[in-house]
C-alpha cells in the first residue's frame, strides 16, 4: 500500500500567459496563447504528491463559484481527493506571466481562502496520514494536521504558526525571498528543522540549538540542485514541488539530506514544465 499524505492549504485559479518579456509601463503586449489551472501552493503540492504515487487528501477552501468548482474538478482529475470547505466569497484568482527560461511574475486577485479547523471536513483522515504539508489555515487547522506522523509547513501558513503551539517537523522557505525569511525569523522556534531553498544553488537545512547564553547557533548541511530533465521553462511551483517531495520522503523515514534530494528532483522536474504541474 502506498503512502497516505495530505495537504492543508490554499488554491488559486491561475491564468498562465506566456510572454516574450516583462511588459514595460504603458506597453501593449500580445500573447499568442494562455491556459488556466488550479494552482497555488497547496494545489501544486497536492498534485506532485499524487504524481509520486501517494494517496492524497487536500483540505482547502474554495468559493462556491465557477472557478472554485472548476478547480476542484481539475484537481480531482489529477488523482487528488479534494476535501473542500465551500465559501460565499469568490475563489482567489491569479494572473501569472511566464517570461521564458525560469522567470515568472504573479499577480493575485482577491482574498486567499484558508481552511479552518472548525470547517465540517473529514479531519479524522489526518490521523492515518504519514505526512502533511501545510500552506494555509488557522491554528485549529494546524492542530488537526498535527495528528499526522510528520508535519511540514511553509511560511505562508503564518496565521497558524504565529500562534503558540507544538513543534512541527520542518519549515521550508525560500532563502532568496526576504519576506519569507522575515516571517521565518518570527516563528522558527516552532520547527525542529529549517530548510532554506536557494534555487540553482540547491539549499541548506539545519536544526537550531541553544548552545550558550548569546542565543541560538546551528550546524547546517547543504544539498545540490538536481539537473532538470529538459530546458528550463519557468519557475512557477518549483518551491512547492520541492516541499512536496521533501514531505513525501520525510514521511517515509528518510533523513533530511535524502528528503532534500527527492525534493530537488521534483523542483527540477517542475522547472522543465510550463506552468503548474
Amino acid at each position: 500500500m502506498g503512502e497516505r499524505l495530505a495537504v492543508v492549504g490554499h488554491v488559486e485559479w491561475v491564468d498562465f500567459i506566456p510572454v516574450k518579456h516583462h511588459p514595460s509601463p504603458g506597453e501593449v503586449m500580445h500573447a499568442g496563447d494562455s491556459f488556466t489551472r488550479a494552482a497555488g501552493g497547496g494545489g501544486v503540492a497536492a498534485v506532485v504528491l499524487a504524481e509520486l504515487g501517494a494517496e492524497v487528501d487536500f483540505f482547502c477552501a474554495l468559493g462556491d463559484d465557477v472557478h472554485g468548482h472548476a478547480a476542484a474538478d481539475q484537481l480531482s482529475g489529477r488523482g487528488v481527493r479534494v476535501q473542500v470547505a465551500w465559501r460565499r466569497e469568490p475563489t482567489r484568482r491569479a494572473v501569472t506571466l511566464l517570461e521564458g527560461h525560469d522567470d515568472r511574475t504573479i499577480i493575485t486577485i482577491g482574498k486567499r481562502l484558508d481552511p479552518l479547523g472548525s470547517d465540517a471536513l473529514p479531519w479524522e483522515r489526518l490521523e492515518a496520514a504519514d505526512g502533511v504539508y501545510f500552506t494555509a489555515g488557522d491554528a485549529d487547522a494546524l492542530c488537526r494536521a498535527l495528528a499526522a506522523k510528520v508535519v511540514v509547513a511553509s511560511p505562508r501558513a503564518r496565521t497558524a504558526l504565529e500562534q503558540p503551539g507544538p513543534e512541527i517537523d520542518a519549515l521550508i522557505f525560500s532563502a532568496n525571498d526576504s519576506d519569507e525569511q522575515r516571517w521565518v525569523r518570527r516563528f522558527e522556534r516552532r520547527a525542529r528543522l529549517l530548510v532554506g531553498t536557494e534555487g540553482a544553488r540547491g539549499g541548506r537545512w539545519w536544526r537550531l540549538e541553544d548552545s550558550n547564553e548569546r542565543g541560538p547557533s546551528h550546524a547546517e548541511s547543504r544539498w545540490a540542485a538536481a539537473e532538470p530533465p529538459g530546458p528550463p521553462k519557468d519557475s512557477y511551483g518549483c518551491g512547492d514541488s520541492f516541499a512536496a517531495g521533501f514531505t513525501f520522503a520525510l514521511a517515509r523515514g528518510a533523513s533530511p539530506g535524502e528528503a532534500a534530494a527527492v525534493g530537488a528532483e521534483r523542483g527540477a522536474r517542475c522547472l522543465a514544465r510550463v506552468g503548474a504541474p
